[in-house]
């Protein structure tokens, strides 16, 4: 499979687009690790940190202020697991983990940005601001129209500085600006907000190490989160359900974020909730109605 995607759910944005046999596109942060060791490092969240003048150190060196952040260093499978705000010497204690790490609590809007890299410089950016739900979940995702100067303008000296020789997709995560966790791939949730023709672009990307992306309908979108509580086993919706919520007005696209199959606990999810589905669309309110009749289904 030439883009790599292991989660069945959105391979519906990339199985109608051809991609040469012998070009491989990470969805995943095992497989970008894997296929990119001269920037691997960057999956090395304490690198990224102190790369940036923070103060922050592994669990057993203590923090001299508080609040701070604490997650693990290394975190392939995301979803914010093992994340949590420390306030106190007393959680400092409580929290400590080996393998864990702390940093600055940053303050500001939590947003995913992926650009396009030809030789480390950056050719297209595109960013998706983040709504937080409860305890480490996200309510919903704006993927926005317009750009973010102050991200485009730290993250842009960065990469230059740091990604000379990468050409490919990378998601930046930022607080307040500033980097949180670096992947060497795209955000792989919304593609088909993108715009028509990017799944195209970025295998040219890929294939030919060059960026051609008119991106003319470029609009503002929105993905829909829906997280039931842990300790459920889950059942996937009838598909008529599926076709249902996939003809409301200004939905793209809709996801069953989880293996049926699969013991719940072995999903890597936050602490907040099970994310048992997405719904991509055009419009915020358009969200609301299919996550309303997926919450009912999950809910019975």
């Amino acid at each position: 499979m030439p883009i790599c995607e292991i989660d069945p759910w959105r391979a519906q944005y990339f199985e109608k687009v051809d991609c040469p046999a012998d070009v491989f596109i990470p969805t995943e942060d095992s497989d970008a690790w894997l296929w990119n060791p001269e920037h691997r490092w960057v999956y090395d969240k304490l690198a990224v940190a102190t790369r940036q003048g923070f103060e922050a150190a592994p669990h057993g060196v203590a923090p001299k202020t508080f609040p701070v952040f604490s997650k693990p260093i290394y975190n392939l499978k995301g979803m914010g697991v093992g994340s949590r705000a420390l306030r106190s010497p007393e959680d400092y204690e409580a929290a400590y983990r080996p393998g864990h790490m702390w940093m600055p609590l940053l303050q500001g809007d939590h947003v995913s940005s992926d650009v396009a890299l030809v030789d480390g410089v950056p050719s297209w950016w595109r960013h998706a601001r983040g709504v937080p739900g409860d305890d480490g979940t996200f309510d919903y995702w704006e993927i926005g129209a317009g750009s973010e100067h102050a991200i485009e303008r730290w993250a842009a000296d960065w990469c230059q500085r740091h990604f000379t020789g990468y050409t490919g997709m990378v998601n930046f995560e930022t607080i307040g600006g500033r980097i949180i966790e670096v992947h060497l791939r795209f955000a792989d949730q919304w593609p088909d907000l993108y715009g028509k023709g990017w799944v195209e672009a970025l295998v040219r990307l890929y294939a030919w190490r060059q960026w051609r992306y008119e991106d003319g309908d470029r609009r503002t979108g929105y993905s829909v989160v829906l997280f039931m509580p842990h300790g459920r086993q889950y059942r996937h919706p009838p598909q008529a359900l599926l076709q249902r919520v996939r003809r409301i007005q200004n939905v793209s696209s809709v996801q069953i974020t989880f293996h049926e199959a699969m013991a719940p606990e072995k999903h890597a999810m936050p602490r907040g909730g099970f994310r048992v589905a997405i719904v991509n669309c055009w419009d915020r309110g358009a969200g609301n109605e299919p996550r309303a009749l997926l919450r009912a289904h999950f809910s019975a």
